[in-house]
């Protein structure tokens, strides 16, 4: 089966193109003249279709990050993702960055993911699960009291410590195509319940965060 991925909701842009759990093509777009990324998303897809002999016609998947993210990204990969998933009549999977991020983890240690969510919280996934947005005290604390294996993003790095997705070479695109292809093994996937992923933080004098799909 054929797979197209792509996630406009990070620092970078990625559209990868598989079959099965095998990766065909792989391509990331950054900022250009000012433009943001998601801007090239229709270009880059059909660059990687023509580059491989297809069509969209012969794809069988569509996966796509659903954020937590950039709220402009969120929205473009999502409906570029209903979109061609409802013109294909094919599947649709939607993967947090969260998911995403935290397979850079290859050591058996836990994993703990906590991306800024401004507000003085983190976008947290620990436990293999997202637990929306947290205040950065009790992030701390949890890393103070576990062996995590912690992976921030550039603007929390020095505050938590661990490593910074953005400072690697990590292929997400990638990740995020086997993610896809794990998901369609659980679920009928279609498209009309992709959505997404809105973690708002807490309130002023509050404490709890809400997902909102």
């Amino acid at each position: 089966m054929k797979i197209l991925v792509f996630d406009t909701c990070l620092d970078k842009m990625y559209v990868t193109l598989a079959e099965d759990d095998k990766i065909l093509s792989s391509k990331i777009v950054t900022n250009k003249d000012n433009k943001y990324h998601s801007a090239f998303l229709i270009s880059t897809i059909k660059g990687i279709l023509q580059e491989n002999n297809l069509t969209p016609q012969d794809l069988n998947v569509i996966g796509t990050n659903i954020g937590p993210g950039s709220f402009t990204g969120i929205r473009a990969c999502t409906t570029v993702a209903r979109m061609m998933a409802q013109q294909l009549n094919i599947k649709a999977v939607g993967v947090s960055s969260l998911e995403i991020i935290a397979k850079i983890n290859e050591s058996d240690r836990p994993t703990l993911v906590a991306l800024d969510a401004r507000k003085n919280c983190a976008y947290l996934y620990n436990n293999e699960e997202i637990k929306g947005a947290v205040g950065l005290d009790e992030v701390k604390e949890l890393i103070s009291k576990n062996d995590y294996f912690v992976i921030t993003d550039d603007k929390l790095h020095t505050a938590l410590g661990g490593i910074s997705y953005q400072q690697g070479e990590y292929q997400l695109g990638e990740i995020l195509a086997k993610l896809t292809y794990e998901k369609l093994q659980s679920g009928e996937n279609k498209w009309q319940a992709l959505k997404p992923l809105y973690i708002q933080p807490p309130g002023v004098g509050g404490n709890v965060a809400h997902l909102v799909k």
